[in-house]
């Protein structure tokens, strides 16, 4: 599902041309496809327990926020969360959306070799 979205994004055009389109991924691993308003950058939250990073956040937020670090209790448990802006189109990819759309790519790509030899030998 995660990959559908991400790949319907990349194929709709923005609603205008001055929005920034970004991931949004609220401390779990679901993927939305989110714009920001044209004042706000696309963000990378890293949440960190001791040496441990255990929580990962996207989204947009105001330029003034980024590069901050502070405390955030999530589930009875207290992370150091870091902030990292970008500001191009979905410049803030989780790591899991990259691996996704390359195995559906590779998915694609073996069935196609695959259909285009059994039509060679046919």
């Amino acid at each position: 599902l995660a990959s559908v979205l991400l790949a319907t994004a990349l194929v709709v055009p923005a609603r205008t041309l001055d929005s920034l389109l970004c991931l949004y991924c609220p401390l779990k691993v679901e993927l939305i496809v989110t714009e920001c308003p044209p004042d706000e950058l696309c963000f990378k939250a890293d949440g960190r327990y001791g040496n441990h990073s255990a929580l990962a956040a996207r989204g947009c937020m105001a330029k003034k926020d980024c590069s901050q670090v502070h405390k955030l209790r999530f589930r009875g448990t207290v992370y150091t969360m870091s902030y990292a802006c970008c500001d191009g189109p979905y410049c803030n990819s989780c790591p899991l959306v990259t691996a996704g759309l390359l195995a559906i790519t590779l998915t694609l790509i073996t069935v196609a070799v695959m259909a285009a030899m059994s039509a060679a030998s046919a």
